[in-house]
């Protein structure tokens, strides 16, 4: 049985938060930093296969089941499963006060 694979894309606010959020460690921490970074960039390559593994966003009004996220270092990771795609479209602090959008 042969999976189907997804290409991951990132959308321009989630680069420039995934941006944002290594110049906020950066301040403390370079190492840090970057370890944070590559950990998400290698996490949301991960969605390639299976993306349905996970939860629903439940911030997402109207959500078809098309919006997913999960948490990694304290940061909430919003995709889009489209038909062959995952789009990468909002990264966001735990810490900070969900919206729904």
């Amino acid at each position: 049985m042969v999976e189907e694979r997804y290409v991951v894309v990132w959308n321009k606010t989630a680069r420039t938060q995934v941006r944002n959020i290594y110049n906020y460690i950066a301040k403390d921490s370079l190492q840090n930093a970057k370890k944070v970074v590559e950990g998400i960039v290698q996490s949301t390559n991960q969605l390639e296969i299976n993306p349905e593994r996970f939860a629903k966003d439940k911030y997402k009004q109207n959500n078809d089941g098309t919006y997913r996220y999960y948490e990694l270092y304290n940061y909430r990771i919003v995709f889009r499963i489209y038909k062959n795609h995952i789009r990468i479209i909002r990264l966001r602090s735990t810490h900070q006060e969900p919206k729904d959008y």
